[in-house]
């Protein structure tokens, strides 16, 4: 396989895998591992640089949030933007304080360790799908996020915070777990996916300074150009995804796409268990 190939594989890998329950490190690691061949610390190495191209995709399909955010952080927004930076700086606050006490504790494992978290996930997003089907009316989550109390938030924080450990899809447990506050499906998963964007900044930060893996085991094992590349055309699936995914959590099917992701899930813990990845 040509080096370009490669590239647009492994694009298409992150671009895939991050919007969904599956634990979009663990994927790029496996990609990595079986399509390059490469040892895990180059593996993971490269998973760093493709961490990229989320936040480009997250920051450019949320421009306009993005921006009224920034207005309202120096006094200038409307209530959307008031109330988004105050989920942002609570949230992202949390995820910080968990995230980084996990980090520093558990940084790599492999097989059951890793792959259970996604089985457990899949099985919390199938009873959530359950739940809306057959609940008839007694499970419909309706609340937006002017509904959210403080404790709410500090709760999707502290989850969105114990994504850091290995195995834990970061969009799937904070979807699931804004799904069974009773958040409205296409909030749940607009929510999850701007948190990403000041989180994604924190992950690669503290990976960078806590981490033993060095991030020039990647240039050593791809070239920059095929980094760059899979950087790219991580951006543009996952900007094509992210309208995916919402379009679908605002139709009438958000019980069959949420059983779906939960499937999905279960399916990537049972392969991460095969094939002993760590991540």
């Amino acid at each position: 396989m040509t080096n370009w190939l490669l590239g647009i594989v492994l694009g298409i890998v992150q671009g895939v895998s991050e919007w969904l329950p599956i634990s979009s490190k663990t994927q790029v690691i496996i990609a990595s591992t079986y399509l390059f061949g490469l040892n895990f610390n180059e593996a993971y190495a490269i998973g760093l640089f493709l961490e990229a191209g989320t936040f480009v995709a997250a920051a450019y399909y949320f421009r306009h949030e993005v921006w009224r955010v920034l207005l309202a952080l120096v006094g200038k927004g409307d209530e959307e933007g008031r109330l988004l930076l105050k989920f942002l700086v609570v949230v992202t606050a949390f995820t910080a304080l968990v995230g980084v006490a996990i980090y520093t504790t558990v940084q790599s494992v492999s097989g059951p360790a890793l792959g259970l978290p996604m089985i457990l996930l899949g099985c919390v997003l199938i009873g959530d799908g359950l739940l809306i089907t057959y609940a008839k009316g007694k499970y419909v989550p309706t609340k937006g996020l002017r509904d959210l109390s403080l404790k709410e938030l500090v709760l999707v924080g502290i989850v969105q915070g114990v994504s850091a450990l290995p195995g834990v899809s970061r969009s799937g447990i904070t979807v699931s777990v804004m799904l069974l506050l009773g958040i409205n499906p296409k909030d749940s998963f607009k929510l999850s996916f701007l948190a990403l964007i000041p989180a994604s900044i924190g992950a690669a930060g503290v990976t960078v300074l806590f981490s033993h893996v060095s991030v020039t085991n990647a240039i050593g094992a791809i070239t920059p150009q095929v980094i760059l590349l899979a950087i790219f055309v991580s951006v543009l699936i996952g900007v094509a995804f992210i309208g995916l995914l919402l379009r679908a959590a605002g139709s009438q099917r958000i019980a069959l796409l949420t059983i779906s992701l939960g499937i999905l899930a279960l399916a990537s813990g049972i392969v991460s268990i095969a094939t002993g990845i760590s991540g």
